[in-house]
């Protein structure tokens, strides 16, 4: 669906086998920014190429006008598709420095992060082209006056990005905001709470394209990320409750802070096991959105 101007959202349900008879139904955004060429952000997972390719034919425009994937982070459900896409399209990558060495073999991710059914939802490595910073600017289309910025987000993961796009002020915060009562999903708690109060402070937001919640404009984009805040705290206060019930092993205070929050069972896996470790590490510190950036 067109949400702005050049801005096309698609919607991507997939589903995580956690055991056998057991999925968690998820799904993820794409973003395509149309102009002379198109940029698409994310990928979604393994066989989403079919989705975007036939969605794009749908719009008068042809796949291989796809130049450049911009990946904000190295998840399955976000380069999952990427080497069947450039394969198609012969289109550049480009992704945070500190994510490279997960999209360029997805075998060391997998090693490092074991994400169950990870084999069906990445299509398989990609080599990163142009390798992002903090702060950089692109212009990917000279017909139009807009500019893609950087803005480096990490927390869920060391170098997830977001993307400000100047002149028509829409921001594509891949998975840098929680969202309330979903499956939280971060390697550094302090992190994500700094990136989002930094993209709640960022000026000139007026559409918020996040990958896991739906397109939002106006005030709710910012009750939205106020929600997010809460629930961080919501989540390291379950957690040091959990551990504090005296039991050390950590896929049983994955389980009672899974309980707490009100997950479903299926959720309580080795992945949020890393959430929770995030926040153990932080157990002496009572209020996270009280603590100084990057402490």
């Amino acid at each position: 669906m067109q949400i702005v101007p050049f801005i096309h959202a698609l919607r991507h349900p997939f589903t995580i086998p956690v055991a056998p008879g057991v999925a968690l139904e998820r799904f993820v955004y794409s973003f395509l920014v149309y102009g002379e060429t198109i940029t698409l952000i994310d990928t979604g997972v393994a066989g989403c190429e079919r989705r975007i390719f036939d969605y794009i034919r749908s719009t008068d425009r042809e796949a291989s006008d796809i130049t450049e994937i911009v990946l904000t982070h190295s998840h399955p459900d976000h380069i999952g598709a990427a080497r069947a896409i450039q394969e198609v399209t012969g289109c550049s990558i480009a992704a945070h420095a500190a994510e490279k060495a997960w999209i360029e073999d997805v075998a060391l991710q997998y090693s490092e992060r074991p994400v169950p059914g990870f084999a069906m939802l990445v299509g398989g490595s990609v080599e990163v082209d142009h390798p992002l910073r903090d702060g950089d600017t692109t212009e990917p289309d000279p017909l139009h006056e807009w500019e893609l910025e950087v803005i480096h987000t990490p927390g869920h993961s060391p170098g997830s990005i977001s993307i400000f796009m100047h002149g028509n002020g829409a921001l594509f915060s891949g998975d840098a905001i929680p969202v309330e009562g979903d499956i939280p999903v971060y390697d550094d708690a302090l992190a994500t709470v700094a990136s989002l109060q930094r993209l709640r402070d960022h000026p000139g937001i007026r559409v918020l394209l996040s990958a896991w919640d739906e397109p939002t404009t106006g005030d709710e984009m910012y009750r939205r990320m106020d929600r997010g805040a809460a629930y961080l705290q919501a989540i390291h206060d379950a957690v040091r409750a959990s551990a504090g019930t005296g039991t050390t092993d950590p896929m049983e205070v994955t389980r009672r802070t899974a309980d707490a929050l009100g997950l479903p069972s299926a959720a309580v896996t080795p992945l949020l096991a890393r959430t929770i470790a995030a926040n153990l590490r932080l157990r002496e510190m009572p209020n996270l959105l009280l603590a100084p950036a990057g402490k």
